[in-house]
């Protein structure tokens, strides 16, 4: 009945007339391929892999005895000896690394964890795991993209939106109620439209692929809500599904990209739900162990833990950068994702001497015809011994820039000596990324992400409130760079209400208005809070749910990310593809100047100053997209002082007038300025203004 079949490719693949299986192990003696009723239920096929070819077993079943919808699973047989790394145990069912789809949840239980298989077990024998584990399902790997479309966007002219697929229609009023927290969900025209409104490029989806809950978190009566504790890389979650999960979310891909919106996916390539050596049995630790992890060199019975979750993905080993580069191709081809952020890079990177920028994963990702040309994404460290590796990627990755986030969010709060620093992030942090021939949008830019507090926690709070997560508020970051503006938590007081929103607004202006690219997270366009939970990873509730009463309650904070979004959009000095750097080269033109709020140039006495707290951004020497023939300068504003005053503006010679685009302290700018030698900034504020500057001649 079995067929030798091919060792190409890795996984289960529907031909036409039967199903290839294949799959990597080194180290197994013998490979059992499962196969399970409709329903998972009755294991109705339990048959060896009839060929090796080096280090890949494999075998073809014919249809109808395997075709799309067919569910299984296997059974590895090789030595137990975790000292030399192996953890070989037929009891355990084994979920196959490159499943495309996944059938079923977790069900954790003491029979789940390594211990020492007895001899001659048998399936059906005690101890048998597949009641307990989830089962891969065989897809068809055709589809029609017919009418989608690459959008292409260049990324320094993209703006990142940071969401969770489930919390951001969960409560949205005008998504059908099936929908609400689905894939589908996001295929709205409400939804779309608003993502529209904020000029949105392209859509960070918090990992989509197929993740379990850690057992600590089920025995507390909790579940893993963001889903970085994967179970196979490249089958998206089930959790978002009515019923389909892969025609669902290309049907969810299809929407954004019809709506212009480019799909990026976090993926977590850096550890597994397998977890440490007293984790559950689930996958690679059964199928070859000292493959697939990186394990203590000293001890091979423990994982080395660079992540923070038990356990290492061994990305330099050949087997591992074929699994990882295939499930990359599956997302880029079969489901025409646009990009990918890499939680944890670091761990891609790195090798026993610590990280390395040529890398088998990363040099393979750079070559790749198809991946190369993605956009891609590093969460620039990871929890290890030289982990923090911000500005050092390779040409062509952006990275999120945490000291950018730091820099804001501590001048917001009033912290001192700061201007310089403020500068160098606002002239797209060139200090990081300038090496190798780098540009600004390797600059992610953000305040705010899923992993901390909301925007509006974080004028809110000065200390987490994570006691909902069960671990005695001891979870998620201690320092936040956050200030509450006067009072801890929620209040009635008008006037650190309104300081709050105004600080809002200043953030985000900041963000928005840098060099870089700039990434928000969904909700902050509208206040959207936790209550002060800054590590909100177990909370599947309201909590992590937007509200979506929001937009008309915050609806002077929503026009305001409009407008700023829209600056962005429309003045090409905002989005230049080269750092900041004053007096332009061979031309008697710049494209900034620092300013005092004297008006005059910034001195070197004034950058270090510990009492100012407010600087001018003078941006010029480059038409606005608008294609006018004249230039466009723009004047940012930024002022972290408590007290109100008055900046002289630039004065140019055949220069127009200032017009005022934006004051955070107002929903709608007044249409004139009162003067126009100075103009009134109010205690902690941003204002945008702009003039026709001088005609150009010939270049």
């Amino acid at each position: 009945m079995m067929q030798a079949g091919s060792p190409q490719p890795l996984g289960a693949t529907w031909t036409g007339q039967g199903v290839n299986f294949a799959l990597f192990s080194a180290h197994a003696e013998r490979v059992e391929l499962c196969l399970f009723d409709a329903d998972g239920a009755g294991e109705h096929l339990s048959v060896a892999l009839p060929a090796r070819s080096g280090d890949v077993w494999h075998g073809f079943v014919p249809a109808p005895r395997a075709r799309v919808g067919t569910l299984y699973g296997y059974r590895v047989h090789g030595p137990w000896a975790p000292e030399a790394g192996h953890r070989f145990d037929p009891r355990k069912l084994l979920l196959d690394p490159c499943a495309l789809e996944v059938v079923g949840e977790v069900r954790h239980d003491p029979g789940l964890l390594s211990t020492a298989p007895p001899q001659g077990w048998q399936p059906g024998d005690p101890g048998d795991t597949a009641a307990l584990v989830p089962r891969a399902r065989v897809i068809d790997p055709r589809v029609d993209w017919s009418g989608d479309r690459e959008l292409r966007v260049p990324m320094k002219d993209s703006l990142l939106y940071e969401l969770h697929v489930k919390g951001f229609t969960q409560l949205h009023p005008e998504v059908p109620p099936e929908w609400r927290g689905r894939y589908l969900g996001l295929t709205v025209p409400a939804v779309l439209a608003h993502l529209q409104s904020l000029g949105v490029t392209a859509v960070e989806l918090l990992p989509c692929h197929a993740f379990a809950t850690e057992p600590f978190l089920a025995q507390r009566g909790l579940r893993n809500y963001w889903g970085y504790n994967p179970l196979a890389w490249s089958a998206p979650a089930s959790d978002y599904a009515v019923t389909d999960p892969v025609s669902e979310f290309r049907q969810m891909v299809r929407a954004l990209h019809a709506a212009g919106i480019e799909v990026i996916l976090d993926l977590v390539y850096n550890h597994t739900a397998e977890g440490d050596e007293d984790g559950p049995t689930l996958g690679m630790r059964g199928i070859d162990n000292s493959v697939y992890y990186l394990l203590q060199e000293d001890d091979r019975r423990h994982y080395e833990n660079f992540t923070g979750c038990g356990n290492t993905i061994n990305a330099n080993h050949p087997a591992v950068v074929r699994t990882l580069i295939a499930s990359l191709r599956h997302w880029a081809e079969s489901m025409h994702v646009d990009g990918f952020r890499f939680d944890l890079a670091t761990v891609l990177g790195r090798g026993r001497a610590g990280f390395d920028v040529g890398a088998p994963l990363l040099e393979a990702l750079q070559t790749d015809p198809v991946l190369s040309t993605k956009k891609l994404i590093a969460e620039p460290w990871d929890v290890g011994h030289g982990g923090y590796q911000l500005g050092n990627f390779p040409a062509g990755w952006s990275e999120w820039n945490d000291r950018f986030r730091d820099t804001v969010r501590a001048f917001w709060r009033g912290d001192r000596r700061l201007l310089g620093s403020l500068a160098e992030r606002f002239a797209g942090s060139g200090d990081l990324f300038r090496a190798r021939g780098r540009k600004p949008h390797a600059s992610v830019n953000y305040v705010a992400s899923h992993d901390g507090f909301t925007l509006q926690d974080l004028v809110s709070y000065e200390h987490r409130h994570n006691e909902a997560n069960l671990e005695a508020n001891r979870d998620g970051h201690g320092d936040n760079f956050s200030w509450n503006c006067g009072i801890e938590g929620p209040t009635g007081d008008p006037e650190i209400l309104a300081l709050r929103e105004r600080q809002m607004r200043n953030m985000l202006a900041t963000v928005l208005l840098a060099h870089g690219v700039p990434m928000l997270q969904a909700g902050d366009e509208f206040g959207r809070s936790q209550g002060g939970n800054n590590n909100a990873y177990c909370q599947d509730n309201e909590i992590s749910w937007l509200d979506w009463s929001l937009r008309e309650r915050r609806a002077g904070l929503l026009a305001c990310v409009r407008t700023l979004s829209g600056l962005r959009r429309t003045r090409g000095v905002l989005r230049r593809d080269a750092f900041l750097e004053g007096r332009m080269a061979g031309r008697d033109a710049y494209d900034v100047r620092w300013l005092h709020p004297e008006g005059r140039e910034m001195t070197v006495e004034d950058w270090h100053s510990e009492t100012q707290q407010t600087l001018g951004i003078l941006l010029g020497g480059e038409e606005a997209v608008s294609a006018s023939p004249e230039t466009a300068d723009l004047l940012v504003l930024l002022s972290a002082a408590a007290r109100e005053l008055a900046f002289t503006l630039p004065r140019e010679e055949g220069a127009g007038p200032w017009r005022l685009l934006l004051d955070t302290r107002f929903d709608v700018p007044p249409p004139l300025l009162p003067t126009q030698q100075e103009y009134g900034l109010s205690a902690f504020a941003c204002a945008v203004l702009e003039r026709r500057a001088r005609t150009q001649g010939p270049r």
